[in-house]
This record gives C-alpha cells, sequence and structure tokens, in this order.
C-alpha cells in the first residue's frame, strides 16, 4: 500500500513557521503602536486640558513658608523713659523627635546644665537639669518619677534665650555631641533695671504655657497658629503686657523657601518683614513712682526701729508690704502705682530656675488691684492679712453722706458722743470709740474729725438698718458702688478684684450689726485702686473717673495710632452743704508727716482692724487729696499690719504729694525740672 507524505513535507512545515511568525510580528507592531497612540492621547491631555491645574499644584507645592515673629511694641512712662522694650538675641531650643530616648534626653539636660554654669552670664543663676527638662516639656522630670503628656509636639521648646558669646560658640562646636538643639536669633522683651511699676508692666511667657488647658489664661485658650500665633513666640502674661497684648504684638512675617519634590531648598529666599507693634506711653512718671516706691520701703523699715516704738503708735515690727495709688482728680490718669516690696522681672527673659521663681512668687501679684501676700513662709501665711484689707475709717465721709442724703441727720444735728454705744436686742451689744475716747457734742464734719465710731453707728448704720432692714443692704452698696466700692475700678487690668463685701459671708453676726459695723469701715475689704478711685470721687463731689493707664498708642516709628481721653464713668449729686461738711471734717484730721506742707489737704485716715490668724492686728490705711479747694491729685495708701494710717500711711502720701508737686504742680506749675530719657 502506498503511505501519504504530505503531513511529512518540510517545504510545507517551513511555509506555516513563517506565516506564524509573522503573525507575532504584527501583533507586536500593532500593540506597540496602540501603547504609542494612548502615550500620545495622555501626553496631549497632560499638555492642552490639565496643564494650567498641574503648573499651579507645582507653584503650591514647591513652596515652604515660616512665619517670623513679630517685633514687640515698647512701654514708655509718661515722659518717654523707657520701661519695657525688645532687643535682637540668641537663644537655644530644643526639639521633638518621635526616637529619642529618655536616658539620652536626660544626659543632654545634664550637659546644658554643665555648659551654663561654666559659659554662662555670672550675673544670672544657671538653669539646672531639672529646669532644663521641664522647658524642653518632654512628659516627664529629671528622676523619671512622674510622666504627663507634653503640651504640644513637633514645635521646639526654647531652653534659654540670651545666650552668651561662649556659649553660642560651644554649641556650635560641639553640635554633633548635642544633638536636638538648634540655636535661633528672636526678639527679647527687656526691661528698666530700676524696677518701676513692675506689677503694673506685668511679664511675658511663652505662648504654648499661656494657652495650656489647666494653667494657662482664657485670653490664650481659644488663639492658636491660625490666629498669627507661635507657640515659640512671648506673649503678655500680666499687667499692660496682657491688657495690652494686641496692641504690643504687631503681626508676623514670613519667610517663602523654593523647595523641590524632596523639599530641598532649590532657590533664593524671600521674606515678608514682620510688623512691628505699637507703643504705649503709659500715665505712669518714672519720678514720682520711684519715690512712692522707696517712700513705702523706708517706712516699712522706719516702722521697725525703736524709734518707732519709742512713739507706741508708729511701731508695726510685722508690716512687710505696702501698696499706694495716685490718681490725678480732673483726668483719671493714675501717675503711680506701687506694690512693694517687687522684684526685678528681667528673670523671666532667658529661662527661669525654679527657685528664683518660688523667691519672687511673692512679689508677682499687684497688691494693689488683687490679692498679694507678704514674703511668709507658706504654714505662716494663715497668720497675716493679704493686700486687700477692711477700709476702716477712710470710709466715714461717705458714710457721713449717706446719712445727709437718705435724711437720717441734718449738717448741723448735733449727737452727744459718751464714747459708747449700745445697740441689739435689749442693748446687750456695745461698742467704743478708739481708746474709749469721748467727744461730747458733735456734728457730721466733726464725727470725721474725730472718727467717731460711736456717731456712725449711732445716726447711720443703726437707724439706716432700723428704717429699711434687709433693704439697708441695698442701699449701702448702692451708694458704696457709685464711688467705685465693691464694683471694678474700670482700669482693664487683668485679674482686678472688686473687693469683698460680709454682709453674705459673715453668717456668725447678725444683719443689724453688720450694718453697724459697715459704717465705720469693718465690713467691706477693697483694693488700694478702688480706695484711690474712691478718695479722687470725693474730690469731684460725686464724679468717678475712670482710671487711665496710658495716655497715647502709637506706631513703632512713634506716628500717632490713638490717645486715650479722660472718661466720666459716674456722676452722682448731693447738695453743696454736704459736700462742705465733709471737708471741713476731712480738714481737721490729724496726721503725721504733713508740717509745713504749702497746700491745704482733704484727708482721712483708718486703723483696719481684722482678726487674722486668731489674733487681732490692725492694718495702716489712708486717703487724701489735695488742694482741698481745687483737687488735683488723690491718693491712698495702705500697709497691711502697719498699725494706725496716721503714722505710717500718711507720710508715704505726703512724699507722693511733694514728687508730683515737683513733676507737674499740684497748683498746676511744676516745682522742678523733668528730663527726658532717650528712646531705644
Amino acid at each position: 500500500m502506498r503511505k501519504s507524505m504530505s503531513t511529512d513535507d518540510p517545504q510545507k512545515h517551513e511555509s506555516n513557521k513563517r506565516r506564524h511568525f509573522t503573525v507575532r510580528i504584527n501583533l507586536l507592531f500593532f500593540c506597540t503602536f496602540f501603547l504609542f497612540s494612548v502615550l500620545i492621547v495622555r501626553l496631549a491631555i497632560l499638555q492642552f486640558v490639565e496643564g494650567k491645574q498641574l503648573k499651579a499644584e507645582e507653584a503650591q507645592t514647591t513652596k515652604r513658608d515660616t512665619p517670623i515673629a513679630p517685633i514687640r511694641g515698647n512701654i514708655f512712662d509718661s515722659n518717654g523713659y523707657p520701661l519695657a522694650y525688645t532687643n535682637s538675641t540668641q537663644s537655644l531650643y530644643f526639639r521633638m523627635e518621635s526616637d529619642q530616648k529618655k536616658d539620652e534626653v536626660i544626659v543632654l539636660a545634664q550637659k546644658l546644665e554643665s555648659l551654663f554654669k561654666q559659659f554662662g552670664d555670672p550675673a544670672k543663676t544657671p538653669l539646672t537639669a531639672a529646669d532644663i527638662i521641664k522647658s524642653m516639656d518632654v512628659g516627664y522630670d529629671l528622676d523619671k518619677k512622674s510622666t504627663t503628656s507634653p503640651s504640644y509636639s513637633f514645635v521646639p521648646r526654647r531652653i534659654k534665650s540670651g545666650l552668651t558669646d561662649k556659649e553660642i560658640a560651644y554649641l556650635l562646636e560641639h553640635r554633633d555631641e548635642l544633638k536636638w538643639l538648634e540655636v535661633m536669633e528672636e526678639s527679647i522683651r527687656n526691661y528698666d533695671p530700676g524696677q518701676i511699676a513692675v506689677q503694673l508692666v506685668g511679664y511675658m511667657r511663652p505662648f504654648s504655657q499661656a494657652r495650656e488647658p489647666k494653667n494657662g489664661l482664657d485670653f490664650y485658650k481659644n488663639k492658636n497658629n491660625t490666629d498669627g500665633y507661635l507657640d515659640t513666640e512671648d506673649v503678655g502674661y500680666d499687667g499692660i503686657e496682657l491688657m495690652y497684648q494686641e496692641d504690643l504684638r504687631g503681626k508676623n512675617g514670613m519667610k517663602t523657601y523654593p523647595v523641590n519634590a524632596s523639599q530641598k531648598i532649590i532657590g533664593k529666599v524671600s521674606i515678608e518683614a514682620p510688623k512691628k507693634g505699637n507703643n504705649l506711653t503709659l500715665t505712669i512718671n518714672k519720678d514720682i513712682q520711684q519715690v512712692a516706691e522707696q517712700a513705702i520701703m523706708d517706712q516699712l523699715a522706719y516702722a521697725k526701729t525703736s524709734t518707732a516704738r519709742a512713739s507706741h503708735y508708729g511701731y508695726a515690727p510685722n508690716a512687710k508690704a505696702g501698696y499706694a495709688v495716685a490718681m490725678e482728680v480732673d483726668t483719671g490718669r493714675v501717675v503711680t502705682m506701687a506694690s512693694m516690696p517687687d522684684y526685678y522681672p528681667g528673670v523671666w527673659s532667658g529661662g527661669l530656675t525654679g527657685d528664683e521663681y518660688r523667691r519672687i512668687q511673692p512679689f508677682i501679684n499687684n497688691g494693689t488691684i488683687t490679692t498679694a501676700y507678704p514674703d511668709y513662709s507658706e504654714s505662716e501665711l494663715k497668720n497675716h492679712p493679704t493686700s486687700i484689707v477692711y477700709v476702716g475709717s477712710i470710709i466715714k465721709p461717705l458714710s457721713v453722706l449717706i446719712g445727709l442724703n437718705e435724711g437720717l441727720f441734718g449738717v448741723g444735728t448735733t449727737y452727744n458722743d459718751t464714747g459708747e454705744f449700745s445697740y441689739g436686742k435689749d442693748n446687750n451689744a456695745k461698742l467704743t470709740n478708739s481708746d474709749r475716747a469721748a467727744y461730747g457734742p458733735i456734728n457730721a464734719a466733726d464725727a470725721i474729725w474725730h472718727s467717731s465710731n460711736t456717731f456712725m453707728s449711732a445716726m447711720i448704720g443703726n437707724p439706716l438698718y432700723m428704717r429699711s432692714g434687709q433693704k439697708a443692704v441695698d442701699i449701702w452698696e448702692s451708694y458704696l458702688n457709685k464711688f467705685g466700692l465693691g464694683v471694678l475700678t474700670g482700669s482693664g487690668l487683668p485679674r482686678e478684684s472688686s473687693g469683698i463685701s460680709e454682709f453674705k459671708t459673715n453668717t456668725k453676726e447678725t444683719l443689724q450689726s453688720r450694718m453697724v459695723y459697715a459704717s465705720w469701715g469693718q465690713n467691706e475689704k477693697y483694693t488700694t485702686m478702688q480706695m484711690a478711685q474712691y478718695a479722687a470721687t470725693l474730690a469731684n463731689r460725686g464724679k468717678k473717673m475712670k482710671p487711665l493707664l496710658v495716655d497715647k498708642i502709637e506706631t513703632y516709628d512713634f506716628q500717632p495710632v490713638k490717645e486715650i481721653k479722660p472718661e466720666v464713668l459716674e456722676e452722682t449729686t448731693f447738695p453743696n452743704a454736704y459736700w462742705d461738711s465733709i471737708t471741713k471734717g476731712m480738714l481737721k484730721v490729724n496726721v503725721q508727716g504733713f508740717d509745713g506742707f504749702p497746700y491745704s489737704v482733704a484727708r482721712k485716715t483708718g486703723t483696719s482692724t481684722q482678726s487674722v490668724g486668731g489674733k487681732m492686728i490692725d492694718n495702716a490705711v489712708f486717703i487724701a487729696y489735695a488742694p482741698a479747694e481745687k483737687p488735683k491729685l488723690a491718693i491712698a495708701v495702705v500697709v497691711p499690719e502697719g498699725g494706725f494710717g496716721a503714722w505710717n500711711a500718711a507720710p508715704i502720701a505726703r512724699k507722693i504729694f511733694d514728687a508730683y508737686d515737683q513733676a507737674y504742680g499740684l497748683d498746676g506749675v511744676p516745682k522742678g525740672n523733668k528730663t527726658d530719657a532717650p528712646k531705644p
């Protein structure tokens, strides 16, 4: 049988192979063509359709913005003397990173402690490793015993400002060894070394601390970086620095870096300079302020001497603090506000040690407007009064006005002062004048002159209660409020107290007893600032002025922004006969330190007595205004545990009157030469 050879034909087999190869080649070319076509179409879309959008995105992602903190405005006294001003400095910052080990961070803090001790400013107490760890805010202390969460992340922490040249040189030389550290140039706040109106001017703290949920200030808690604030910048934390924070701060600048996809700088840096903050000119006069501060310290020293002890009335060995405010009657300008002892506010700059903070803590608060304690140990504080004391007998001119205006007696009404007054059920409650003095027949003016407790009780406090009952409290407090007592003064200072009334808090005494004691100043406690506004309102015959602390606001280059004008808060009218009566009585009050004073002075002393720590103590209180016929300046002085106001408060006021007379003239003619200091 003949076999078929078609399946074994070599030529046909080769032909099939060529045909398959051709098909594969064509398929490859087609795929390649298709892919190139897709690529070309995509490039066309990128070029003509998405080009503008991508170009905008490229511009947006190739720039890096870094904010620059503004330069803070300066604070001057009324004659242009710099009290707080800004300079450039080098600061050390610590940078938090995710891979940091506690032991390494603690070793770094210990190295910095040694560095600061060896190369730092010898005039300043060097930071300890514990202080440095606290500034690093890493969530643990030096001994790693307590652990908390850092206040914020990914923001450098300032360790120290005002680095010395030697510190900078060492840090740069050992930067490989001292990792996580950066030296930055920034502005730093400086304060006058003369310590002028320290608590009024205030101080600054880092913004990161100011906005902390627990210990921060409400003013900053709702602010964040979108408001322009930087965690590394310092902000006002008290006094004028806080009150005028927005005016003083200015606005951020900006550094813009061109960067590539790897975030590396690839071009020149463009800088938008920060806007400098505004300058403030205060109403405080440096010369008067320094006289007031020294007068308080001198009087505190005198009160402990054997000479004062021999006088009996001037001896006050436990007096450790004093407060004074002087306010212009016609304008409300506060020319001095002294809270003594004080401290040097420059300690806040460059890092503050824990020991240094504890040392200055008793002096930080402004005792003329809020609670401040003398420099006693913590266990001793309960045995001593604060800066807010009973007003004492300085309330008596207003008590007389209230009694006259409420029709309880007349200007010429006579009261027989036997030195004692009884009241209450069956007249079982009894009080006396100081030293049990009996003044016989006296009228309203005489009662102020002699400071008669019995007149105030028998003619005002008790009859007002007997007539009006519970409503007597409302009547009484409404009068006090009109004179600046029991309400905020309107100064605008942060942390200002409105005072303390015991009508509601004292449950041991009857309401009748509270009204009786209120009539001669033993029921309400007020600040020195409130007492000064009260004295000025008496001098103004019922016109209550807003206390002014700033005269004007200017740009950093001294261009006008705003001038602060006097402002009348409230005006209460009384018949002139009533005013004449209290002025007559105030002119006769006996005080120390006013011998040879060339002006008539309306004044009232006070010895505010209170129970503290189980014992009775006397606080020296004093108000005055001069000249009595055309008042220009009103003054209030408080010396806790100072004894009699006539002896340890009045002499301070006399020196303030003299200083004002030198600078401005109580009659409008300055008696001394003023010198203007150059601006920084």
